[in-house]
């Protein structure tokens, strides 16, 4: 579960930097890149959900 929240903050500080990046500067690739990691950050909480779940029952 440590794992899992380690690699949700380097998810979430990589989307900031990238969306900062589009919304500052118009760098259209940074907007692409800031996409792709939202939906590596869907997937990771997802899991976490799930392993949440799991260790409350």
């Amino acid at each position: 579960m440590k794992a899992l929240v380690a690699n949700l903050n380097h998810l979430f500080t990589d989307f900031s930097q990238e969306a900062e990046l589009q919304a500052e500067k118009g760098n259209k690739a940074a907007g692409t890149r800031a996409r792709k990691t939202s939906l590596a950050i869907e997937k990771a909480l997802k899991e976490f959900r799930k392993m949440s779940i799991e260790a409350a029952r």
